[in-house]
């Protein structure tokens, strides 16, 4: 199984992710791509097997996943306080992956109907949701 993970700013979300995922199964092939070098260089740390940065990374990187995980906001162009492109969301969005998506309600995008989960809850919550796609 090979998961993309998106993040941008600080990388902070797809650290926990990263971190998360090879916890939970090393075997999983763990694919960082940040919207920034930052977001990118905090995900390898984390011990993502590969790492790419920008806008073609995202859209190179979704035609091959099986599993696409990050916050809401890789679906909404522009979002990120605009690190996300419209081809990135597209791109995202048109995937054949399965998407794993955490609620961010920042830069403008407030999801509702979702409980106030700090955001290791909501990490581990994708997690879960991931393992059930593999059973």
């Amino acid at each position: 199984m090979k998961v993309l993970v998106i993040d941008g700013q600080g990388g902070g979300l797809g650290r926990q992710l990263v971190t998360a995922l090879k916890a939970y199964a090393p075997d999983i092939e763990v694919l960082a791509v940040g919207t920034n070098s930052t977001a990118t260089n905090a995900m390898l740390k984390a011990g993502a097997d590969q790492a790419a940065t920008g806008e073609n990374s995202v859209l190179a990187a979704s035609r091959q996943a099986d599993v696409i995980m990050g916050p809401v906001g890789i679906v909404i162009a522009d979002s990120m306080l605009g690190e996300i492109t419209p081809a990135m969301a597209v791109a995202v969005g048109q995937s054949t992956a399965k998407r794993i998506l955490i609620p961010v309600n920042l830069c403008d995008n407030i999801v509702v109907g979702v409980t106030d989960a700090s955001m290791g809850k909501n990490v581990q919550n994708a997690i879960d949701a991931l393992a059930g796609l593999r059973e």
